[in-house]
């Protein structure tokens, strides 16, 4: 067995040295801070370390579980991130498709466009919709006066903010998903698509039965993923676009946020790392769950 596996790294060495950086990474920032899990049972205290703090079981799990806005949080947690993965698959592959469709001389303005607002901050983010919502000053209550409406007092009214929030993500994370999706169609032969026009096939005839179907796998791995992140948000996104405004926390407040103005005021590590792990696990039960359904569906598109 060893000598088999030796021979194997042998003839590959050139390819496993190439891969050593990403896995020292990994192994450096991911698997090493596992061993530090042991906190979300103790009582942590800084002068006595990991292993010297007292072991207290559970109880730093109903920090949250006993919470007031535990549902709040979670609910809010769970419906964004549903709505983020059904609304980006929709509009990323709409915008896959229609990226296909344009003449090769401007696909790059176009990608450029879609990709650009992924590489802003959610500082920058926060402030570009501060400039849309301010009271004063917003472009929205600017044209709304300009109307003869009333200004909108914005960071005062949770209702609005489910749809700011999830348009916000879309604008930003879409441009991503896209070039995925869009890199998956150029990867399709195009004997399929020309056999199609040969037979008389419109253009929706072709998205329908042979771009979709062909990137199928490809989207399922995108859901299983997305599925396996649905119990944790985007801090960023959730904290600096609504400003940390008390008014807005029913809409706007998540597990993550909620789990730092905790600490900020308790400031207990052992209950940060047990929320972590709650995450961590639920996601980890449910991409298991989510590919074992896929695998009943059709077993060609599930990851294992």
């Amino acid at each position: 067995m060893l000598k088999r596996e030796w021979k194997h790294f042998r003839r590959n060495q050139e390819l496993f040295f190439m891969s050593l950086p990403a896995i020292l990474y990994k192994l450096i920032f991911n698997y090493l801070p596992m061993l530090g899990l042991v906190i979300a049972f103790k009582q942590y205290r800084y002068d006595l370390g990991i292993w010297g703090s007292e072991w207290i079981g559970l109880k730093n799990f109903e920090f949250f579980f006993k919470s007031d806005n535990a549902f709040t949080v979670t609910r809010n947690t769970i419906l964004y991130n549903m709505s983020f993965i059904l609304l980006t698959l929709v509009f990323a592959l709409t915008f896959a498709i229609l990226l296909n469709e344009i003449p090769r001389k401007w696909i790059k303005l176009h990608q450029t466009t879609l990709f650009l607002p992924y590489f802003l901050s959610w500082v920058v983010v926060g402030y570009i919709v501060f400039g849309f919502l301010d009271h004063k000053n917003g472009f929205m209550n600017v044209m709304l006066q300009s109307l003869g409406d009333q200004p909108i007092k914005w960071y005062e009214q949770a209702k609005y903010w489910p749809f700011i929030i999830i348009l916000t993500q879309i604008w930003k994370g879409v441009g991503f998903s896209t070039l995925i999706y869009y890199a998956g169609i150029l990867s399709i032969d195009s004997s399929y698509y020309e056999a199609a026009k040969i037979d008389g096939a419109s253009k929706w005839q072709m998205i329908r039965k042979i771009t979709i179907p062909l990137l199928t796998p490809l989207i399922v791995i995108l859901l299983i993923v997305a599925i396996g992140n649905i119990f944790r948000a985007d801090f960023g996104l959730f904290y600096f676009i609504p400003n940390d405004t008390s008014f807005l926390y029913n809409a706007t407040d998540v597990i993550d946020t909620f789990v730092y103005r905790s600490l900020r005021v308790v400031g207990d590590v052992g209950m940060s790392t047990a929320i972590g792990l709650y995450q961590s696990v639920v996601g980890f039960i449910l991409v298991l769950l989510s590919n074992w359904i896929i695998k009943k569906i059709n077993s060609d598109n599930a990851l294992w």
